[in-house]
């Protein structure tokens, strides 16, 4: 995902004299060459993530389509502030791009972890945020993105699914159950191998998104509908229940259950391991999801 964030950037940079790339020294690398074409569009703040969010700020309010890109925790938890004022509350749009995750960088530690972005940027208005599944949406995603003026996050991923499914503002059936199914599973961005095969032995709909917000509530109220059952399981790649909110928005007008799978609120893994350890541990891992599956949707 981030080879192909890279590709699309550097070729925007090219296209479109309106983009301009902010970076705070990680990826400078890959950028390199495109700062020597264009050095007043790409710009490196150093270490500075307060200020990498300020100056994009700044460029959009000039006018430009600024790209803004870190790990996730310098991207969105550091400049949280920044972020808040210099886009949200002057109305200014940017493509904010995020690598690490949840704990992609486990081996870097927590400094390096971020598993509460989306619902920290969940308190924020008119946000559109991406979680790509693999890596042909993330370029879907940035097509998207590029050309407008909203305000925008990419969520990038170091796991993946084997198929890419379309970026699309409405939930993509991938398998649907019959009309007395168990219920609907919603799997979110790189989360779907998982799901679909956690839940291979289940009669339920599973629908998938890489779009996380805003959340198709329309979608999920028909899908229930449709299943008969209004048990919704949600599985995301972050915090635990950040997208409760917008299940209990879509089914309000009728009685229903929900579990969320996700990064969990109570649990601080302190030693460093690999992504696979802290999947296993947030219960992440296909056999964790199938064990919650089972426990929810066969009571």
């Amino acid at each position: 995902m981030r080879e192909t964030f890279v590709t699309t950037v550097n070729a925007a940079l090219d296209d479109d004299p309106r983009t301009a790339l902010v970076l705070a020294e990680i990826s400078a690398g890959h950028f390199r060459r495109a700062a020597l074409r264009h050095p007043g569009r790409v710009i490196n703040v150093g270490i500075r993530e307060q200020a990498m969010i300020g100056v994009a700020g700044g460029l959009a309010l000039a006018g430009m389509r600024p790209i803004v890109h870190s790990y996730t925790p310098f991207l969105v938890e550091r400049p949280f502030e920044q972020i808040k004022l210099d886009f949200g509350h002057q109305d200014a749009g940017a493509v904010l791009v995020s690598i690490g995750g949840s704990y992609d960088a486990a081996v870097e530690g927590r400094t390096h972890q971020a598993p509460g972005d989306v619902a920290l940027l969940d308190t924020l208005p008119g946000w559109t945020v991406y979680a790509p599944g693999h890596p042909d949406e993330v370029r879907e995603a940035l097509a998207a993105a590029l050309p407008g003026d909203h305000r925008v996050y990419v969520r990038l991923s170091a796991t993946g699914n084997r198929t890419a499914r379309p970026v699309s503002d409405r939930l993509t059936v991938v398998r649907r159950g019959s009309g007395r199914s168990a219920g609907v599973a919603v799997a979110v961005g790189p989360m779907l191998d998982r799901v679909l095969e956690a839940t291979a032995d289940l009669d339920v709909t599973v629908a998938y998104t890489a779009t996380v917000r805003p959340f198709d509530r329309a979608g999920l109220s028909a899908l229930v509908a449709a299943a008969g059952n209004a048990d919704v399981l949600v599985v995301e790649p972050y915090l635990r229940g950040t997208s409760a909110h917008e299940v209990a928005a879509a089914l309000a007008d009728r009685r229903h259950r929900q579990l969320g799978l996700g990064v969990a609120r109570d649990t601080e893994v302190r030693a460093y391991g690999t992504p696979a350890d802290h999947a296993r541990v947030h219960g992440l891992d296909t056999e964790g999801i199938a064990r919650a599956a089972r426990e929810f949707f066969l009571v």
